[in-house]
């Protein structure tokens, strides 16, 4: 049975979803202002391979991620570019696409975007509101009323007093309690009029919070099983995102919380301030984006992931290791074979929390066996495994061949080659050796077969 480790209750808890053979699961997506990061690269993998194994332990999985194309970051950026908000969230929604086309990373079911559900949430507000939840501040925000929601707290485990605002609660004039936060933003003079739309309590926005809650129910209903994220959302966002849908709707909001943890730069928290931020473009014209991937999924989903060249270099290593385990398997298409001792450890670890790790450890093992035994059927299912969580879908030697060409191309190489076969007719073999030294010099390693020779890259 799935064991999932729930934020709410602190615990791995037995999976039982509302309704038997489905999963509604809602992940916070991007703000689309700028590129994204390796944080969000983390939270797009890790939420990938979630559905995938969701999907592969049978379940019809309805995947909700959402983007948000309407903040103050968005609106300050559009204007220092002289461009409409509309321009600018559509450009980097579609870098952020091919971005997670890259990493491997499925599109969800539904990719709402916050624009588009404004409806929802002035709904949603108006309930609150009817309900004695939200107020108008002294500046004419709407604003939730912390307090008068007696749960508040439970899924960052600290009672109201212990709580302050974090550093994406809106601090609005006029509130009643600063742990209050703005669920509608009144618009200001200069507000753009793409930033501005009509309500009951005058022209604005929304808040932060309220997209999640519009959304989520909107999609997957007012209760759903699963809602994932960043660490860093847990507070205040999630905790903000359960009053306001649990203040509305009189119901539980979600059964289980998973959140991924922080990614760390040399052991250093990533932040542009630190100048230790990196974008995924960035990463991925020095690394192969299977090789990111598999360097996410190498740490388990709650733990802390440290980058660094070190680290990428041992995962790049190691992935080389699985393909070249496979360089003389045919391309398979086989399903897994759940009952053979291989799939069952790989099944366990998964269900364990989706421990990604352990079911990698046992790619590792299986692989060892294909290389002692040469089994065809051991190469499939290694390749099968590997593909339940988006590896080795690549021909081996695509991936083993692929690499960074400002040395010598692949044309270059299959010259080299074949003027080391023709020095090896010519029994030249000092030449022969000059060329596979030369080779494997400039990063080219030579493998000989029967079927003719093979190379890789170093």
């Amino acid at each position: 049975m799935l064991m999932i480790h729930n934020t709410l209750s602190r615990d791995k808890e037995a999976f039982r979803p509302l309704e038997p053979g489905k999963v509604r699961m809602y992940v916070c997506g991007m703000t689309v202002y700028d590129y994204c990061h390796l944080g969000h690269a983390r939270v797009m993998v890790v939420f990938d391979m979630v559905a995938r194994w969701l999907r592969a332990s049978g379940y019809a999985v309805t995947y909700v991620r959402n983007i948000t194309d309407i903040d103050d970051k968005i609106i300050r950026r559009a204007a220092e570019n002289g461009e409409s908000i509309r321009a600018l969230t559509d450009r980097f929604i579609a870098a952020m696409h091919e971005d997670a086309a890259m990493l491997g990373v499925l599109p969800p079911d539904h990719e709402p975007r916050a624009t588009e559900h404004v409806d929802g949430m002035l709904d949603m507000i108006g309930q609150l509101e009817t309900r004695g939840l939200a107020y108008v501040a002294d500046n004419t925000d709407v604003c939730y009323a912390v307090r008068k929601f007696a749960p508040y707290g439970r899924l960052s485990g600290k009672s109201l007093d212990e709580l302050r605002a974090g550093e994406r609660v809106d601090v609005a004039d006029g509130k009643r309690d600063p742990l209050d936060f703005v669920l509608w933003k009144r618009a200001k003079d200069d507000d753009p009029r793409d930033a501005r739309w009509a309500s009951p309590w005058g022209e604005g926005r929304p808040g932060w919070h309220i997209e999640c809650s519009a959304m989520g129910s909107a999609l997957l209903g007012k209760q759903f099983d699963i809602h994932g994220g960043g660490q860093d959302l847990q507070f205040p966002h999630h905790e903000n995102e359960i009053a306001q849908s649990e203040g509305a709707h009189d119901c539980r909001y979600v059964n289980y919380w998973m959140h991924n943890g922080f990614v760390r730069v040399d052991n250093e928290k990533m932040s542009k301030s630190l100048g230790n931020f990196f974008t995924i473009r960035e990463v991925l014209k020095q690394y192969d984006a299977e090789v990111v991937r598999f360097f996410i999924l190498r740490a388990h989903y709650r733990s802390p992931l440290n980058y660094s060249d070190a680290h990428l270099d041992d995962a790049r290593t190691a992935l080389t290791r699985l393909y070249t385990a496979l360089k003389h398997a045919p391309a398979a298409t086989e399903a897994v074979d759940w009952d053979g001792v291989f799939a069952a450890r790989f099944r366990a670890a998964m269900d364990d929390d989706f421990n990604t790790p352990e079911a990698i450890a046992v790619l590792f093992e299986l692989a060892a066996e294909v290389n002692r035994t040469g089994s065809a059927a051991l190469a499939a299912q290694l390749q099968a495994l590997g593909s339940v969580l988006g590896l080795l879908e690549r021909s081996a030697m695509a991936f083993l061949q692929a690499g960074d060409d400002q040395g010598l191309d692949g044309a270059a190489i299959e010259a080299a080659i074949a003027e080391r076969a023709a020095a090896k007719r010519g029994k030249d073999y000092a030449a022969a050796d000059r060329i596979r030294a030369e080779l494997l010099a400039a990063g080219i390693v030579l493998e000989d077969t029967a079927d003719g020779t093979l190379w890789r890259r170093a």
